[in-house]
C-alpha cells in the first residue's frame, strides 16, 4: 500500500513578496509584481517589462561567502527551503532522520545569470577571469544540492529540468519517492532567476514575451488582447511528508497530495498541440491518481501564460478533461500578478492552490477585460472570490511538450 503524502510546510520568494503570507495577501488583493525592466542597454531590447523579486537579501539566509558562491536561483531555493522547514517545524536530525529526508528542486535554466557573466568575462578578457565556482553556480542541480547541505538532508536528492514544468515535476516525483517508501520527508519545488540579457533576448526572439509597455496590462491571461508572457523570477518549496511521519511528530497538515499526472505533447518544441489532447490527458491522469471525478475539483490554478496559443489550448484541454463541469470550475492564472517564473512557476502555484484550500479563496486573474470568443470559462476576473474549495488542481505546461498536473485537497478522514 502506498504511503499517503501531506504538505506540512511552505516557503517562497516571489515578485509579490519575500515569504508565503506576503505573496498570498498581495494575490488576494489583485496586486501586480510587473514593473519596468532594469537591464543594461535596455533600449536595445523589444521588451520593457519583467516581474523581478524586490529587495531580496541573501544574507538573511546565508553568510556572505556562501551567498557569493551561489547563483541567484540557488539563493532563492535555499531561502524558500529554510522558510518551509521553519514553517513546518522540520528539524532534520531532531524530528526527521537525515537519511530519510531528501530534496528535489527543479529549474528550467539554472544559473543562467552566472553563465552570462562568465561568458562575458571569457570573451572580453581572459578565461582566467572566470571564477572557479562558476560551473557549480550555473548547473541546475545546485539548488537541490545546496539546500540539502544547508538543512542536513542525506536522503534522495534530485533535480528535474523540464522547462516551465520543472517545479511541478519535481514535486510530483518527490511525492512518488515518499509513496514508495524511499523517504519520510522531501523538500520539493522549483527555483528560477532568468531576468538577464540572454534570458530576455532568447525568449523575445521566440516571440514569447509581451511587447506591451504598460505594467498594468502587459500580462493578461485569457484576455483577447494578450500578446505574450512577462518574465518573472523566484522560488517555491514544499515540505512533503508521509502522513504517518507527520502525525508521529505532531506536524500541522496544510493539505494532502492526491494526484500527479504527466504527459508529452509529442508535437512541437514550443507550440502546444492545438486540440489540447495531451494537456487534458495529464489532467485526467491526475484525477485518476487521486481517485477523483471531475466534479470533485472546485479550483484550477491554470498555467495561463497570457500567450495566444497557451490560453486557447488550455481552455480546450480543460473542456476535454472536465466535460460539462468545466463551466462550473473556478479558474485563475496567478501569472497575471507574478509573471511567468519558468521552472519555479509550478512550485509557487502549488503553494497558491494549497492556500486556496486553507482559506477558501480563489485568487483572481487580473487584467482580464476583453472576452475572447472561444475562451468562455470562469477565469475569476480581477477580484478574488470566497467559495468552497475542497480540492484544487495546478496545471503546468512547458516548452518541449512537458506537461505536469498536481491535485491537492483537504486531508481525508481515515478514521
Amino acid at each position: 500500500m502506498e504511503n499517503r503524502v501531506v504538505v506540512t510546510g511552505m516557503g517562497c520568494i516571489s515578485p509579490l513578496g519575500l515569504d508565503v503570507e506576503t505573496t498570498w495577501k498581495q494575490m488576494r488583493e489583485g496586486r501586480s509584481g510587473v514593473r519596468e525592466l532594469a537591464l543594461p542597454d535596455i533600449e536595445r531590447f523589444p521588451v520593457r517589462l519583467a516581474a523581478p523579486v524586490p529587495d531580496f537579501d541573501a544574507t538573511l539566509y546565508l553568510d556572505r561567502k556562501e551567498a557569493r558562491r551561489m547563483d541567484r536561483f540557488t539563493q532563492f531555493a535555499v531561502a524558500s527551503a529554510l522558510q518551509a522547514a521553519s514553517d513546518g517545524d522540520l528539524r532534520i536530525g531532531v524530528n526527521a532522520d537525515p537519511e530519510r529526508t531528501g530534496v528535489w528542486i527543479g529549474s528550467g535554466v539554472g544559473g543562467i545569470m552566472t553563465f552570462e557573466s562568465g561568458m562575458k568575462d571569457a570573451l572580453d578578457h581572459d578565461y582566467r577571469r572566470i571564477s572557479p565556482f562558476s560551473l557549480t553556480m550555473f548547473i541546475a542541480n545546485m539548488a537541490a544540492s545546496h539546500t540539502a547541505m544547508k538543512l542536513g538532508a542525506e536522503g534522495v536528492t534530485g533535480c528535474t529540468t523540464t522547462a516551465c514544468s520543472s517545479g511541478s515535476n519535481a514535486i510530483g516525483e518527490a511525492i512518488r519517492v515518499i509513496q514508495r517508501g524511499d523517504a519520510d520527508v522531501m523538500l520539493a519545488g522549483g527555483a528560477e532567476a532568468p531576468i538577464c540579457r540572454i534570458g530576455i533576448a532568447s525568449f523575445a526572439a521566440m516571440q514569447a514575451l509581451s511587447r506591451n509597455s504598460d505594467p498594468a496590462t502587459a500580462c493578461r491571461p485569457f484576455d483577447r488582447g494578450r500578446d505574450g508572457f512577462v518574465m518573472g523570477e523566484g522560488a517555491g518549496v514544499l515540505v512533503l511528508e508521509s502522513l504517518e511521519h507527520a502525525r508521529a511528530r505532531g506536524a500541522r497538515i496544510y493539505a494532502e497530495c492526491f494526484g500527479y499526472g504527466a504527459s508529452c505533447d509529442n508535437y512541437h518544441i514550443s507550440t502546444p498541440r492545438p486540440d489540447g489532447h495531451s494537456w487534458a490527458r495529464a489532467m485526467q491522469q491526475a484525477l485518476k491518481d487521486a481517485g477523483m471525478a471531475p466534479e470533485d475539483i472546485q479550483y484550477i490554478n491554470a498555467h495561463g501564460t497570457s500567450t495566444v496559443f497557451n490560453d486557447l489550448t488550455e481552455t480546450r484541454a480543460i473542456k476535454a478533461a472536465f466535460g460539462s463541469h468545466a463551466h462550473r470550475i473556478a479558474i485563475s492564472s496567478t501569472k497575471s500578478m507574478t509573471g511567468h517564473l519558468l521552472g519555479a512557476s509550478g512550485a509557487l502555484e502549488a503553494i497558491v492552490s494549497i492556500l486556496s484550500i486553507r482559506d477558501q479563496v480563489i485568487p483572481p486573474t487580473i487584467g482580464l477585460a476583453l472576452p475572447d470568443e472561444e475562451l468562455d470559462l470562469d477565469y475569476t476576473p480581477n477580484e478574488a472570490r470566497r467559495t468552497r474549495v475542497d480540492a484544487a488542481m495546478s496545471n503546468t505546461f512547458a516548452f518541449g511538450g512537458h506537461n505536469a498536473v498536481l491535485i491537492f485537497g483537504s486531508a481525508r478522514d481515515d478514521s
